[in-house]
């Protein structure tokens, strides 16, 4: 089913287990939950409908109904491995989904002997984390999003809460579209960047972005809300109560892209001296990425 989430009305205007355990940390240490101050930025009950959500209620793996995995050394030359059906890397527990990223070694099922692509020329992964995705389970087009979480703390770590173009697999990256509701990176924890990313008008990449700066305390001190308002023409990005970036989809070239049908992800990466992460701090691992909750509306 693809949610639109914007009304009519609107538009007539498997895998090998770690060779080393290692537990995750003490629930205890960060379960606290959301604090009831946090405001979503909008009143729901006037402006939007529910029409999606996962509360993380239920204790155990994520639900796979909604939920799959990426799996690999995915993008980026980031070192993670990204397994599948790990509980030790993802996990519902006390209301919280836990994606954990973790210094360990760990197969490489992609492996290939000889090769000098950087996620397949190792047989060992030196970490490992998880990203769950909708694909092939649920679409979105248009409305609300918005993510409760608290971010992971350390240099290296850079989770995301994004939505990639369901059409990715006949049209690659980056004329399927991206949307970073968030990401957030541990080298600079004062910040929380959205971008979105395509190709223009003329066939080339190119992206627009915005940022939230000097938030005080850091996000990983406590739950906030992540959230993006996204409609036909511009798609608004906020933090708590504060919209600090509206992207305008007619400065791209082509905002077709951004008219059609998403997935979304919500992953814990990790950094690189060749990537925007930077180098991780081994010392900060194992680290916890919590979500309270996901909710998407569409328009009254």
């Amino acid at each position: 089913m693809v949610i639109d989430l914007l009304m009519l009305k609107i538009n007539e205007v498997k895998y090998f287990k770690s060779i080393l355990f290692i537990p995750v940390l003490p629930l205890l240490m960060s379960c606290q939950k959301k604090s009831e101050s946090v405001s979503t930025g909008t009143n729901a009950n006037d402006k939007w409908e529910l029409v999606w959500q996962d509360e993380f209620n239920v204790d155990g793996m994520p639900d796979n109904t909604k939920w799959g995995y990426e799996e690999g050394m995915v993008r980026n030359n980031e070192p993670q491995y990204y397994t599948v059906g790990r509980y030790q890397n993802a996990h519902v527990a006390n209301g919280n989904l836990f994606i954990t990223a973790i210094k360990e070694p760990f197969v490489n099922r992609f492996y290939q002997r000889g090769s000098a692509a950087w996620n397949t020329k190792d047989s060992l992964a030196g970490y490992t984390s998880a990203s769950l995705i909708t694909k092939n389970k649920q679409k979105f087009r248009y409305g609300r999003m918005e993510v409760l979480a608290k971010m992971p703390k350390g240099a290296g770590t850079w989770p995301a809460i994004w939505l990639l173009g369901n059409n990715i697999d006949t049209v690659s990256w980056p004329a399927c579209g991206e949307i970073d509701m968030v990401e957030y990176l541990g080298k600079d924890p004062g910040s929380a960047y959205s971008t979105i990313h395509f190709n223009n008008g003329s066939g080339n990449y190119a992206n627009l972005s915005g940022a939230k700066y000097n938030i005080q305390p850091f996000p990983y001190d406590g739950y906030h809300l992540y959230a993006l308002e996204w409609y036909a023409d511009r798609i608004d990005f906020f933090y708590d109560s504060t919209k600090y970036y509206s992207a305008d989809l007619s400065l791209t070239g082509n905002a077709a892209t951004f008219n059609k049908d998403f997935y979304l992800l919500m992953n814990f990466a990790l950094g690189s001296v060749s990537n925007w992460g930077g180098p991780v701090d081994d010392a900060s691992l194992p680290a916890n990425y919590l979500i309270d909750y996901i909710r998407v509306y569409r328009a009254k």
